[in-house]
This record gives structure tokens, C-alpha cells and sequence, in this order.
């Protein structure tokens, strides 16, 4: 299995989700997945994480060494799922999806099951800490749904 998630910059979603999930894989000793994040825009190519995602990272005993990137054509090519973080995310993505696509792509909050809520919250732009806890909380619940859903027999 081939994850790859994707929000706007790479800098708070993308690479907590990946943290999170290469964490959750590990534990699992599911060597044989690849997970991965990217951005849709170029605007943290190069960089860390945003340094309150890498906070909450370490507070769960996680820790990122992602770079940032933005998302190409060989990525629809390359994973099975590629997440988006909203609405917003899932559209531009299926507008960059290109012919014979062989990712599927869907709202990373669609793992959430039950829970009403299924847009993974942004907390960029929210002063302090507690958006970005929120955020994990979220993804955390995604992952473990996902992970859970296919590991069982088909």
C-alpha cells in the first residue's frame, strides 16, 4: 500500500498525517507500505514543518525529518491513495489528477466514520498550540480507521 497526503503547503496536515501514519505503520509492522506527504502549492518546498506541528509531534513522541514538497504528476502515478485534507484539497487535486490515474483520491476525513465532521481542521492561521492538537486528534482517528479497514480480507 502507497499513501500519499496532501494539503496546501506540506507544512501542518500533510506531514503530521505522515508522521502519524509511518508511527502507526511501524507499530504494526507494516514494512511494506510507503507513505509519503507534498504540497499543492510551492510555498514550502524545501522546508521542516511548521514548527507548532513539529511541537505536537514530539508531545505524542512522534518527530518529523519531512521536507517539504509539492505534489507532480508522477505521484498519481505512484500511490494508491492520495488524501486530500479538505474539500478544497480533493478538488484541486482530481483538477491535477492526470489521464490513466492510478491514485485514488479522497478526503483523508472520510476515515473518520461516524464522526460528522470530516474536513481535517487547518490550524495554520490560529494563534498558539491547541489547533494544531486538534488536528492530530483527527488524523490520528483517520489513520487507524484507514490501517484497520485494509488490513482485513477482502
Amino acid at each position: 500500500m502507497r499513501v500519499l497526503f496532501v494539503c496546501i503547503g506540506n507544512s501542518c496536515r500533510s506531514p503530521m498525517a505522515e508522521a502519524v501514519m509511518r508511527d502507526m505503520l511501524q507499530r504494526e509492522h507494516l514494512d511494506d507500505w510507503t507513505v509519503d506527504s507534498a504540497a499543492l502549492a510551492d510555498w514550502n518546498v524545501g522546508r521542516s514543518p511548521e514548527e507548532r506541528c513539529l511541537a505536537v509531534l514530539r508531545e505524542n513522541g512522534l518527530d518529523s525529518e519531512h521536507v517539504g514538497r509539492q505534489i507532480g504528476e508522477s505521484d498519481f502515478h505512484r500511490f494508491d491513495y492520495i488524501f486530500g485534507m479538505d474539500e478544497g484539497n480533493v478538488r484541486d487535486l482530481m483538477a491535477l489528477a492526470p489521464a490513466g490515474c492510478v491514485a485514488r483520491v479522497e478526503l483523508l476525513g472520510n476515515y473518520r466514520m461516524k464522526e460528522l465532521d470530516k474536513i481535517i481542521f487547518d490550524p495554520y492561521f490560529e494563534r498558539g498550540i491547541h489547533g494544531f492538537r486538534r488536528c492530530y486528534d483527527q488524523i490520528v482517528i483517520c489513520c487507524r480507521n484507514f490501517i484497520q479497514q485494509k488490513r482485513q480480507p477482502q
